[in-house]
């Protein structure tokens, strides 16, 4: 069982930085895959940012180059860095952690990968707006 609780959102301005926070608990090192979804307003949640055990880190296109996922061991914490924010980076963010990878295939190939929706734990969500 993992908790997790984030903070770090609320009103945000355009053009600087988002760094929420998650601090997890209930022994997250047993996690493989952790990860930050956000889901803006009038669609479905996804995943921006993921980071394995082994810190390797993916990141979905609308954020790749200018995001940077991070884990803090010392404080049980995982943190996002999301620069040169704008208003489509408005959302509820959500930080959560998965005991395992999950094989997913496309064009026939297949993979084990941290990039995935249905994470097993999940946080309480953060809003962020980003006003212009």
């Amino acid at each position: 069982q993992v908790q997790l609780v984030e903070s770090g959102g609320g009103s945000v301005q355009a053009g600087g930085p988002l760094r929420p926070s998650c601090v997890a608990s209930g022994d997250p090192a047993r996690s493989s895959c952790m990860a930050w979804f956000r889901q803006p307003p009038g669609n479905e949640r996804g995943w921006v940012a993921v980071i394995q055990r082994d810190g390797s880190t993916h990141y979905a296109d609308s954020v790749k180059g200018r995001s940077t996922i991070s884990k803090d061991h010392a404080k049980n914490a995982l943190h996002l860095e999301l620069n040169g924010l704008k208003p489509e980076d408005t959302a509820e963010y959500t930080c959560a952690a998965d005991i395992g990878k999950k094989t997913l295939c496309r064009g026939g190939t297949c993979s084990r990968t941290c990039m995935f929706d249905d994470y097993k734990y999940w946080g309480q969500g953060t809003q962020v707006t980003v006003s212009s």
